[in-house]
């Protein structure tokens, strides 16, 4: 049931930014360098087509008037003010998943303080999302696309879709775009201030991606950017197959089944019948501006929505932007976070197990020993030898996918974002907001903090020893973990706790996942709504 290969990676890049065909893997390689470090040339890298090259500064529609909506310095625009977009309000933090890059803007619950005298942070865990992508092959954008096309004569578009009449799907496959780059490059930097006295410069580091392109690629411009160009001559990538079937706690889901079965379905179908509700006014009005021939659908209407973000950072600009108001932006956000939910997180009952790999390698790491069993579903083969499994290392960097990220803060237990979300109305204002959570680009980052001295909740310092807290930080943002673990103290200011109670309380989180039921039991499907706690229900 568990696999635990170790195959021959490669790598080929793009050369140019034209439309090419998808790369051939190569299955050779005549370097000594053990396979899992093998960054060139690259097998397993899932489909690398890439789309039409973006020209803006021919094609752009936007004056740059006072009128328009645009990310400064970035090429993220639209041409003309959103309905009931307010100051400082920004659709391109109502994309979910698709949001490019941004600090979360509301936080957790609890502020930012600075190290208090005498403290030193002394171990940085950070686990970061790709960049910006094309989308996934198949996906609702693409089968859009080819409607349009094989429906020209039909479409007749008019007004504010006119310019379908003219318009060809161009996006590629799953690799990243410019923006993406960019994102996991800046990040390097960032992080390079934050934590550069963590890396000791007569050392090499290992850290860790899946083979995906994306994900590799995410990896590498992250070293350039905290490292410099001359990156490996510090850091080494052990790059982990990410396919079906294989253990890989940074892509838990590839050795779950039933994260991807019928099982799991509930985040889909909350999601599709939120979209049902919020959309049908604009499926009217998009109807009213197509020939009756054309039968423009809800899930048109959908993907349409979504061509916006896609295009926008992969072009810079999307007409699909346009079309819909402030307060659809909102609804398409939630669709987001009902998918999240039901899909990766509480209301899920693989949420949990998909990340719980990931939970007992950063376990691992804080007790200061290799994995050689789990019951989940890492790779033993390398975490059990500390050549690719290292624990000599202040500063770890692993690599993962948006919706793994969510199920290992769900295995962490971070109940905080449990609170039910109903599939028929927005709530208001909930924590789990997947574009404060997972966009392009997410970091979690863990901190090992040593204070001289016990520091109370009000973050003063009380007698005793030298102390370890443990905190959280999701783009940027604390994560208080009192919230979830009342044992680490809610009144504490600062969202930290104490490192001895921390692995307390995770003591039971490998039993809570359920790993070998939740993902191999033959067990009933449950409506949305019905698990509430990550794990399949009690039968």
């Amino acid at each position: 049931m568990l696999l635990d290969q170790i195959l021959l990676l490669s790598l080929t890049g793009v050369t140019t930014a034209a439309l090419l065909p998808e790369k051939q893997q190569s299955s050779t390689s005549t370097s000594d360098v053990p396979q899992y470090f093998q960054t060139t040339p690259e097998l397993w890298a899932g489909p690398t087509a890439t789309g039409r090259a973006p020209f803006l500064a021919q094609t752009n529609p936007v004056s740059f008037a006072p009128t328009v909506t645009f990310v400064p310095n970035t090429p993220l625009e639209t041409a003309q003010p959103i309905v009931g977009q307010g100051q400082n309000q920004s659709i391109f933090q109502l994309m979910g998943n698709l949001s490019p890059y941004l600090p979360n803007p509301s936080g957790f619950g609890v502020a930012e303080y600075p190290l208090p005298p005498g403290a030193k942070i002394a171990q940085l865990q950070m686990l970061s999302r790709h960049g910006s992508r094309y989308p996934t092959v198949g996906s609702n954008v693409e089968v859009f696309g080819e409607k349009v096309a094989n429906n020209t004569e039909k479409l007749n578009a008019t007004g504010a879709l006119s310019f379908l009449n003219d318009w060809k799907y161009g996006l590629g496959h799953e690799i990243l775009v410019p923006r993406g780059r960019q994102e996991l490059y800046d990040s390097g930097i960032l992080h390079y201030y934050q934590y550069a006295q963590l890396y000791n410069p007569h050392s090499k580091i290992i850290a860790r991606t899946t083979t995906q392109d994306r994900m590799l690629k995410s990896a590498e411009y992250f070293m350039a950017g905290f490292f410099g160009l001359e990156w490996t001559n510090n850091a080494t990538i052990e790059v982990i197959i990410e396919s079906q079937g294989y253990n890989n706690s940074l892509a838990g889901y590839d050795n779950c089944p039933n994260s991807n079965n019928y099982r799991s379905a509930g985040g889909s179908n909350a999601s599709d019948q939120w979209v049902a509700v919020y959309l049908q006014d604009a499926t009217t009005r998009f109807q009213s501006m197509v020939s009756p021939e054309f039968n423009w659908t809800v899930t048109d209407t959908y993907a349409a929505q979504t061509l916006c973000p896609y295009e926008t950072v992969a072009f810079g600009y999307s007409a699909f932007c346009d079309l819909f108001t402030y307060q659809e932006w909102a609804d398409f956000e939630y669709a987001n976070d009902l998918y999240f939910a039901g899909a990766s997180s509480f209301a899920s009952p693989t949420g949990r197990a998909v990340g719980i790999g990931y939970v007992q390698e950063v376990l691992a790491r804080l007790h200061n020993h290799t994995l050689g069993y789990s019951g989940s579903q890492i790779n033993t083969t390398l975490d059990n030898n500390t050549a690719t499994f290292p624990l000599n290392q202040s500063m770890y960097l692993d690599f993962s996918h948006d919706t793994n990220i969510m199920s290992i803060l769900t295995a962490f237990g971070f109940t905080q974002f449990a609170t039910p979300l109903p599939a028929t109305h927005y709530p208001g204002p909930h924590n789990l907001t997947v574009s404060h959570l997972e966009p392009f680009g997410a970091r979690l980052d863990i901190e090992l903090i040593k204070t001289p001295k016990p520091l109370a909740a009000n973050r003063t310092y009380i007698d005793g020893k030298e102390t370890t807290y443990i905190h959280f930080i999701l783009n940027q943002r604390t994560i208080p973990l009192g919230f979830s673990f009342l044992e680490c103290g809610v009144d504490r200011l600062d969202g930290w706790c104490e490192l001895e109670t921390f692995l307390k309380v995770q003591s039971k989180s490998t039993e809570e996942a359920q790993y070998e039921y939740a993902c191999f039991g033959d067990y009933p499907a449950e409506p949305y709504g019905s698990v509430k706690n990550g794990a399949p229900n009690a039968y």
